[in-house]
């Protein structure tokens, strides 16, 4: 039986470690960490390389995240330098206050403690989280998918190598090797020693995490996004928009799923669009009127209103407006990503007010959203629940918060 109490144990002290470290010298060993990765590319590829000759070639969108090249691995060791270019956010204080006892009551933002990672395909994933975590001042614990598992014991050993090199304990990130669902399920329940665990993957990977955990979870939630084309849209710049929202890289969760187009241009607006998501490669889904537009669509179901494809499949919906847009989108979508193309300030206004999810854009791709992107460096995920975090998860998302008080002997009456 593969002792994860063993790890548990580990990552609680390695947790202390970490803590105490400067954050001159997080940064160094960050510097050193992405060296190491360009140092081994030629090993890292070559490990991915069996995981990729074990890949099921018919999960095109999963094989894409699954891939590694020598460009991939740069923007990885680059992403590391990223993070460690950036502000620590630990030991800033958010506040410091006098009360009429004469007590000082401040609140400081401290590290988690032990981050748990189970997540699926995405090698990036395992540098990113350490890079991260480790910046944030908090140990890890890793579980990926046994469709990455060569190019994770690579990338982990390279780190702890690493690590070990610049006279650092290499538990500081710890991967669990085993991948089998019982060991996944029993690592859900380390709450003795992980912090919070946060479940990267699949819808059914997520549900696993919510339903398994005794630890605190932060939700990745997939991407259901949708654009909405209003009626007072440049529809010149939607075109181009939609087709990178789309196109660009389909197996990711913040590409566009669901295309709303207001009534108003329908007429004009939807053959447009169709012919050039056709020609894209795009296969179209859609409501009765979007069907007797273009002879390629397939009606559309009540399920595929709620799917995340990742894949280039696209569905298409006719609203009256804008509030029906909005309506629509709350009812059927992820929470993570929402966009309206439109000129009118009022309508923007009040999208970006009424849309409930993590990110909302006006005139923009919904590619955008991404932890990098945001100017994060890296993410460990997308949050689409509300507590602790939402949307882009970077380094301040890996702490807490923690109160003190400064005082002269004062006793309570």
């Amino acid at each position: 039986m593969y002792d994860l109490e063993k790890i548990g144990k580990e990552a609680k002290k390695m947790a202390s470690y970490v803590r105490r470290l400067a954050s001159s010298e997080k940064n160094n060993i960050l510097f050193a960490c992405a060296e190491s990765l360009e140092e081994n590319i030629a090993q890292i590829i070559y490990a991915n390389d069996k995981d990729m000759a074990n890949a099921d070639p018919s999960r095109g969108a999963f094989n894409d995240r699954l891939k590694l090249n020598e460009q991939r691995v740069k923007a990885m060791a680059e992403g590391m330098r990223k993070v460690a270019r950036q502000d620590d956010p630990t030991g800033e204080t958010l506040y410091m206050k006098s009360l009429p006892n004469g007590l000082k009551v401040g609140e400081k933002r401290v590290p988690i403690g032990v981050v748990g990672m189970i997540y699926e395909a995405r090698p990036n994933v395992t540098t990113d989280s350490f890079s991260l975590c480790f910046k944030a001042g908090n140990a890890c614990v890793l579980r990926g998918s046994r469709e990455a598992i060569n190019s994770n014991i690579v990338l982990v050993k390279i780190l702890q190598d690493t690590l070990e090199s610049l006279e650092h304990p290499r538990e500081i990130v710890q991967l669990i090797e085993d991948t089998s669902r019982e060991t996944a399920r029993e690592f859900m329940r380390l709450n003795k020693y992980i912090d919070v665990l946060i479940p990267r993957g699949s819808a059914g990977l997520i549900q696993s995490a919510v339903e398994n955990s005794t630890i605190p979870i932060i939700e990745t939630g997939v991407g259901n996004c949708h654009i909405f084309v209003d009626d007072s849209a440049d529809l010149s710049n939607a075109v181009p928009l939609i087709i990178n929202a789309k196109t660009q890289r389909p197996s990711v969760c913040n590409s566009c799923e669901k295309l709303l187009i207001h009534i108003n241009i329908a007429e004009r607006f939807l053959p447009i669009i169709c012919r050039s998501l056709s020609d894209a490669g795009v296969e179209i889904r859609g409501d009765e009127t979007v069907c007797g537009t273009f002879e390629k669509i397939i009606p559309a179901t009540e399920d595929d209103w709620y799917t995340e494809y990742l894949d280039l499949i696209i569905a298409i919906k006719i609203v009256d407006n804008l509030e029906a847009a909005i309506e629509h989108i709350n009812e059927y979508s992820s929470g993570h990503t929402d966009a309206i193309l439109t000129e009118s300030y009022t309508n923007a206004n009040d999208f970006v007010e009424q849309v409930d999810s993590a990110a909302v854009f006006v005139n923009a791709s919904t590619r955008f959203t991404d932890g990098e992107e945001f100017g994060l460096g890296a993410e460990v995920g997308i949050s689409t629940q509300k507590l602790h975090a939402r949307g882009p998860m970077g380094l301040t998302a890996l702490t807490t918060t923690k109160f003190f008080v400064l005082g002269s002997g004062q006793i309570r009456k």
